[in-house]
């Protein structure tokens, strides 16, 4: 059976879906094992998107589309990266576990919607400045493949920002806690 072709966009849609499904399956999973696995390859679709989207999709973008929706994208990306980093280093017995997961899937649902808005979003603009989507298409799908098997048997890096310097931030209990 021939394998399909997807351009750029169709491909990041469908990881996109991919992703939606499995914060769905966090919600209603029961049981710390569960969650974890699910987080864990939540996190590593996440790495992938991000880093071919990187890589790939937004520089072919750059001065075809309007540079601030490609800034944000940027900056939406590293957010979602430092959550990433933390469910990566976490435990789903650990406090705010949950919520890291859930403010992650709100971030990606935010990102989504800009990506994916009709007529103005990324995807939209893409189309309309006539980038070789195809093509673009082969590139990200031969690295994703690529990262996915070297993730699988290398485990999955640390996400690097690109747009967030790392500000330094003390940790400090809940304000709950203190009182």
């Amino acid at each position: 059976m021939p394998t399909r072709k997807l351009d750029a966009i169709a491909m990041l849609k469908e990881d996109h879906r991919k992703v939606e499904e499995l914060f769905e399956q966090f919600e209603k999973a029961k049981g710390d094992d569960r969650k974890k696995k699910l987080a864990e390859e939540i996190c590593m679709e996440l790495i992938i998107h991000t880093m071919i989207e990187e890589e790939i999709f937004y520089p072919a973008l750059r001065g075809k589309i309007e540079g601030d929706t490609l800034d944000e994208a940027y900056v939406e990306h590293d957010g979602a990266k430092l959550l990433v980093a933390e469910l990566l280093q976490g435990d789903p017995s650990a406090d705010f576990f949950d919520a890291k997961v859930t403010v992650l899937s709100e971030e990606i649902k935010h990102h989504v919607k800009e990506e994916e808005r009709p007529s103005s979003g990324m995807f939209a603009q893409a189309r309309a400045a006539d980038v070789d989507l195809a093509g673009l298409g082969e590139r990200l799908k031969e690295r994703k493949q690529m990262l996915k098997a070297e993730f699988q048997s290398k485990g999955l890096p640390t996400p690097v920002t690109r747009s967030l310097s790392g500000a330094s931030l003390e940790f400090g209990q809940p304000v709950a806690a203190m009182a």
